[in-house]
Parts: C-alpha cells; sequence; structure tokens
C-alpha cells in the first residue's frame, strides 16, 4: 500500500527541482570544477634553518705593562709534606697517694653520720653527704646533694653559700641549683679538712645561705665535731 505524500513533501520537492533547473541554467557546477582544476591545494615548502657558524679569531691576551715584556711563568708541581700534629696524651693520673675507702668502712662511717643526725634533732634541717674521690681529688665538686633538702631550702637560681667549720672559719662556695651541686670554692674546703674518699660529713643549714659543718665522720673512724 503506497503511503499518501503530504502537502508540505509536495511543495518541498517543487522546491529542489526549481533550484537544480536554475542552477544547471547558470551553468554553476561547471564553474565549480573549473575553480578546482585551475587553483589546485599547494603545500607550503617547509623553511630550512641554515646552520650557524661560528668564527673563530685568535685574540691576543692583555698583559699589565709590568710583566708585559717578560716570559709566561712556569709552574712546577711540589710535593707538600703532611704535617701531623700529635695526639695529646694525657697525663697519668698517680694514684699512689690516694685512700680509697672500702665499701664495709664508707657504710660505717654513714651509719654513725646518721646516728649524730638523729641526736641533733629537727631544729635545723640537716643532711649527709659520703665523699667520693670526685669531691676529694677530680673535679673537686660536692655533687648529688639531697634533691628535697635543695628543693625546700636552697636558692632555686643556686647562690653562694657559706660553709662554717669548728674553728669558726668561712668558706664560700657556689651552689649550683640546676644539678644540685657545690662547685667553685669547694676545694678550697675540702683541702683545708683533709677529707678523704669514705668520709661522711654532717651539713646543718642555720641560715638560708649559710651551713655549719656539724661532724666529720672519718674513715678510718675518727671524729671531728663542731658544736652549736
Amino acid at each position: 500500500m503506497v503511503a499518501k505524500i503530504t502537502a508540505y513533501e509536495e511543495s518541498r520537492r517543487k522546491r529542489m527541482e526549481e533550484n537544480k533547473k536554475r542552477m544547471e541554467a547558470l551553468n554553476l557546477h561547471k564553474l565549480t570544477q573549473a575553480l578546482k582544476i585551475s587553483n589546485p591545494t599547494k603545500s607550503s615548502p617547509m623553511k630550512r634553518s641554515k646552520p650557524r657558524v661560528v668564527e673563530k679569531q685568535a685574540v691576543v691576551v692583555r698583559r699589565s705593562n709590568r710583566v708585559a715584556n717578560k716570559p709566561a711563568p712556569f709552574f712546577n708541581e711540589a710535593i707538600i709534606d703532611r704535617v701531623v700534629i700529635p695526639r695529646r696524651i694525657p697525663k697519668e693520673i698517680d694514684l699512689s697517694d690516694r685512700v680509697f675507702a672500702t665499701d664495709e668502712a664508707r657504710a660505717k662511717a654513714m651509719e654513725k653520720a646518721e646516728k649524730l643526725q638523729s641526736d641533733l634533732g629537727s631544729d635545723y634541717p640537716i643532711f649527709i653527704k659520703s665523699m667520693l674521690q670526685s669531691n676529694v681529688n677530680d673535679g673537686f665538686t660536692l655533687g648529688g646533694l639531697p634533691v628535697d633538702f635543695c628543693r625546700k631550702n636552697l636558692p632555686r637560681r643556686g647562690d653562694v653559700l657559706t660553709l662554717i667549720d669548728e674553728d669558726a672559719d668561712e668558706y664560700q662556695v657556689t651552689y649550683v641549683a640546676r644539678d644540685n651541686r657545690l662547685s667553685g670554692g669547694w676545694k678550697g674546703f675540702a683541702v683545708a679538712h683533709g677529707l678523704l674518699d669514705g668520709d661522711a660529713v654532717v651539713f646543718q643549714l642555720i641560715k638560708p645561705t649559710t651551713c655549719k659543718v656539724v661532724y666529720i665522720i672519718r674513715v678510718n673512724g675518727s671524729e671531728q665535731g663542731n658544736s652549736l
């Protein structure tokens, strides 16, 4: 069954036929072919780059007027001996005159010092320090002070403390608060009182920056007291 042609399609077909006849009358299709033949598409040729030519010329090097007439210097290789710096050899420490306390003797001295501490009562803050080689020979600093004692009784930023012995002689020592130790001045006190490894020293704080050395318990069994 043939479908019916609509009025729009019929009018469109007629217009196309009319346009075709007009183009044939004007010979437009022939003109188009003639233009294609007369003007063929040409690709543009690629430009060739010219090689760069570098000219080399000999140039006379300028020299100072002072050396212009002199011959060029000649440098000869020289062998330099290696300088060897001798290593510093530490001096050997003479231990022949040192007294090293035994653990038993040290413990007995501390036991006597603790008993004296209990007999003195608690009117003044007290601490005991057992002497080591670093306190009486090597370095001469009294480190390892009781932390609790230092926090409660000594200046938090450090200060100069005064140590008073049995003869009422005073010794100025530097208290270093950051690591709880006595530094500058302690050597003079230790040497003056002949402190040895193992001696137990009882310190009693009588003022904020003044300590009285109440007793020195010698490691050999003797005692040296300081009455208040």
